[in-house]
């Protein structure tokens, strides 16, 4: 930050509170259930099918169109467009039409004068089934070769020749489970019909523009018909890029029908079965190494449970293989991705996208060679790490020019004595026969940008009006991330105005058209660009003004401390916004920003996805019971490489809350299906989530320090709301090294995820068992 904009209160690198900090705490935030509906809005609700496939044979909803209050009722077949609404691919339909794919699919929606009566009538509904057979994991998918959407693969050097002729050669597998989103506000959309054929969607969305397009798709109209307005959601995680769609998708149809506005909303029951998760992965790998635990070949299968349809498959798959390798250099590999079709919920995006069961299948070849070798895991990774001009092409043939891996290895070392910490944990397991601990460190390097070139572009409008207060758009959406306060943050860095004269308006297709998802952490780099283009056109022009005013050079002109300077001669900013009124000069401008340098051959899985990486790397120890099996994080240490921080207080909460996101994922948060592909865990009361006394009770967190970030990104700083949950492999590593600890050392646990209890117990008689063989 310049000495001209240190003293701007909320500028760039500034511990800001969140914008709307205040208003979460207290209630005051609106969400899209608290907007006030008008007077004849009706209220919908689903019809999910009971059975994971099925042929529909016959729908009848006369029954539920003569209850009470009841005004509109579909199906398939009243869709007056197309119904599809795939995000990627084609023939994803928002409403089943002949087939059902997977228990709790909409099938058709009622809406009615009211919520309550809008169930009842569902429930209403007389359907008739004829179940056929489903397919349920990934095993039977890979068997029948049932994809989503074609295999992929990525392969570099001579992979079999190269296992032949390796010293020392393992095999396995793994299993991760699924994640549920959870966001604290569900699913939820309210279309309002306008003129002519004109719609109004209010969405839970982190990308308006697929909304537009879905419903747009769904009525036969064209993008300009639709416009969808988002001004903030109670969480998202991925679950509502392409998920969002299908709710407001079918309220769209709903309000459509009945000319009147609908609200949709899931409780949580129906939003847990209807709506897709993260990606379960079965994860097999073979692997040759020499002595020393240098990684000579892999041979790595990442099988990915798609679900019924592709939703986000292709691109997590895509994803996945480009973070298979983590901060190592693999000379000979080949790694294949199986997009599995089951009937099963669609998976689909989740934060991270792919890369935590990357690196989770990375890291489970490094442990497996670790304890064949006798030596220490961090040994290991080190002697595997991508070098500095050496041993730096990563498998997609991108090469690692930012690295500081080892950096950032060595910070956590020195700042948590890992030394001390290891011999203290050694120590305790000599005089503890039942509770065992274990600890485990996770290094993490995360690409930053869409895989798909094409997305990584965004716009933002400015205008500044003759009072100096500013209003910011842009296609950005705000989850609770901080996204709104960091952008606005950068308005006012340019304008070297204070943050309180900045508003950030309601994200809106019909003021930034075209946009992309917010995600893949990408949302501050994209739209902070966007917005730093509008800013600066406005800057030049009022600089103009400026300089004609006190005729000077503009190269004399100064924006300082919400004033315009020429020497020692000043006027405030709103001074100078009205005098460029007066000169008829305008003070509204749209910015556009892509990003630089990425490529990307879809047909080789070859180029330079990313911009960037991001690195990390953190420690955990872990308590676990051998009786009960369960366990307890204790500790936690991290440190994240956050370039030059946009805002240091916005970038800690993302840190901590995506880590212990990702312990969920990895110790409790296990989705469970009977035989007949029912979800039976679907609530909070099944479903466990992290809680406050998870939380290890010693977590502290650090931000890498004097780092700016070597791409030209804005302000020099660096993505945030994925990389830090990766960090969290580090407890399931430490559970696995507390198993570990029981038997020969020699011996990787077998432990798939969720590390719940009793798949803990049911490692720890593995590996007593393979002991004593």
């Amino acid at each position: 930050m310049s000495d001209a904009t240190a003293r701007i209160r909320g500028a760039v690198h500034a511990a800001v509170g969140h914008d709307s900090a205040v208003a979460h705490v207290t209630g005051a935030a609106r969400y899209l259930d608290d907007v006030p509906i008008v007077s004849g809005t009706l209220e919908a609700a689903l019809v999910l099918s009971p059975h994971a496939h099925a042929r529909i044979r016959r729908i009848d909803l006369s029954a539920a169109l003569a209850a009470p209050g009841v005004l509109a009722a579909i199906t398939a077949a009243d869709i007056p467009g197309k119904n599809d609404i795939a995000p990627i691919r084609s023939d994803e339909p928002a409403l089943a039409a002949d087939v059902v794919e997977y228990d709790g699919q909409p099938v058709a929606a009622i809406a009615a004068t009211t919520l309550d009566r809008a169930r009842a009538a569902a429930k209403l509904a007389a359907i008739d089934y004829e179940p056929l057979a489903p397919v349920l994991t990934i095993e039977e998918a890979m068997a029948r070769e049932s994809y989503v959407s074609p295999p992929q693969i990525m392969v570099r050097g001579e992979v079999e020749e190269a296992l032949a002729r390796a010293p020392q050669r393992l095999a396995g597998e793994l299993r991760c489970g699924g994640q549920d989103h959870f966001y604290l506000e569900g699913q939820v959309a309210l279309a309002t019909p306008g003129e002519a054929c004109d719609m109004h969607v209010w969405s839970s969305t982190q990308n308006p523009t697929e909304v537009q397009r879905g419903v747009a798709h769904l009525l036969g109209l064209p993008l300009n018909a639709v416009t969808v307005e988002v001004r903030r959601m109670g969480g998202a995680f991925g679950g509502k890029e392409s998920q969002a769609t299908i709710i407001a998708g079918i309220a769209a149809v709903l309000a459509w029908q009945a000319r009147r506005p609908v609200k949709l909303r899931l409780p949580r029951d129906d939003d847990m079965r209807a709506t897709g998760k993260r990606h379960p992965f079965l994860i097999r790998y073979d692997v040759g190494f020499d002595a020393d635990g240098h990684i000579v070949a892999l041979d790595l299968t990442l099988a990915a449970n798609g679900g019924n349809v592709a939703d986000h498959t292709p691109a997590v798959l895509t994803r996945a293989l480009c973070h298979a390798d983590n901060c190592y250099f693999l000379p000979n590999v080949r790694f294949r991705g199986l997009p599995c079709k089951t009937n099963t919920v669609s998976n689909t995006a989740f934060r991270g996208y792919g890369g935590p069961q990357g690196m989770l299948a990375i890291e489970t070849v490094i442990e497996a060679i670790a304890r064949r070798l006798g030596l220490p895991v961090h040994t290991v990774r080190r002697r595997n790490f991508y070098g500095i001009g050496r041993n730096d092409v990563t498998p997609y043939g991108m090469t690692v020019e930012d690295n500081i891996i080892e950096r950032v290895a060595d910070e956590l070392d020195r700042t948590a004595d890992l030394a001390a910490w290891r011999r203290d944990i050694v120590n305790f397991n000599a005089l503890s026969p039942v509770v065992k601990k274990g600890l485990a460190t996770m290094p993490v390097k995360f690409g930053i940008s869409f895989n798909r070139p094409a997305l990584n572009q965004a716009g933002a409008l400015v205008h500044v009006y003759t009072d100096g207060s500013v209003v910011l758009n842009h296609g950005g959406t705000e989850m609770g991330q901080g996204l709104f306060i960091k952008v606005a943050q950068v308005v006012a860095e340019v304008f070297a105005i204070d943050l309180d004269h900045i508003r950030v308006s309601a994200t809106s297709t019909a003021k930034v058209p075209n946009t992309s998802p917010t995600a893949a952490s990408s949302g501050s780099d994209l739209n902070g660009m966007a917005a730093l283009h509008a800013c600066q056109q406005i800057k030049a022009r009022m600089t103009e003004v400026a300089a004609d005013h006190f005729a000077v050079p503009t190269g004399e002109i100064v924006f300082d401390s919400n004033r315009i300077y020429a020497g020692n001669r000043s006027l405030s900013f709103a001074e100078i916004a009205a005098l460029s009124w007066e000169k008829r000069v305008s003070l509204s401008a749209a910015g556009f920003y892509r990003t630089p340098e990425i490529h990307w051959d879809f047909a080789t899985n070859t180029g330079r996805p990313f911009y960037y990486f991001v690195y990390g790397a953190a420690a955990a120890e872990v308590a676990i019971d051998t009786l009960t099996g369960e366990s307890r994080v204790l500790r936690a240490e991290l440190i994240q490489d956050c370039g030059r921080s946009l805002n240091p207080a916005i970038d800690l909460g993302q840190i901590e809350g995506a880590f212990v996101q990702g312990m969920g994922w990895l110790t409790s948060e296990e989705l469970w299906w009977d035989a007949e592909g029912r979800l039976r865990t679907r609530g909070p009361s099944t479903y466990k989530i992290p809680g406050s006394r998870d939380v290890p009770p010693i977590f502290n967190t650090r931000l890498l320090a004097d780092a700016p970030n070597r791409a030209a990104t804005i302000f020099r700083s660096k993505a945030i709301g994925e990389p830090p949950l990766m960090l969290a492999i580090s407890v399931w590593l430490a559970i696995k090294d507390a198993i570990a600890s029981l038997a020969d050392h020699r011996l990787a646990p077998r432990l798939d995820a969720p590390a719940t209890p009793e798949r803990v117990l049911v490692a720890i008689e593995d590996m007593r068992a393979r002991t004593k063989r």
